[in-house]
């Protein structure tokens, strides 16, 4: 399964903000198994930087970037994704649309976010950390 990481899930590890880091470093450690790819965008690491040298410097922030982008992979924000992004009226914050597009065009069948209603017009599956970690990893 292809499932994309919303900024606030990076953001969450990489700050260690409780609650939400039990459930998302829960899901950042799939990396490197072999049913789950995990992806974000440039624009996520972007945003996630940002929180992360504001709590923890620069030179440290830089160095958490780099475990996390040797661990997963980086969906492409092209010239396609934004193209898309713009031209969907139903998308209201470029931002969302980017990471939205960016998601698809890597294939992604899910979107892991804590913000979902940021993906309204979303054709693929959006969910939380907890649910994802309910629905698809949790014995049923």
């Amino acid at each position: 399964m292809r499932i994309f990481l919303d900024a606030n899930v990076l953001v969450s590890v990489l700050n260690k903000e409780y609650p939400l880091y039990s459930y998302s470093s829960r899901i950042l450690s799939l990396a490197g198994k072999k049913s789950f790819e995990l992806f974000t965008s440039p624009v996520c690491l972007a945003i996630a930087f940002y929180f992360a040298e504001k709590k923890s410097g620069t030179e440290r922030a830089l160095n958490k970037i780099r475990l996390l982008v040797s661990k997963i992979s980086i969906a492409d924000t092209d010239r396609k994704a934004v193209m898309m992004a713009a031209q969907n009226k139903a998308v209201k914050d470029i931002e969302d649309g980017l990471e939205y597009y960016s998601a698809v065009n890597a294939g992604c069948e899910c979107i892991i976010s804590e913000d979902t209603g940021d993906f309204y017009f979303s054709q693929i599956e959006v969910i939380h950390s907890l649910q994802f970690l309910e629905k698809y990893l949790l014995e049923k």
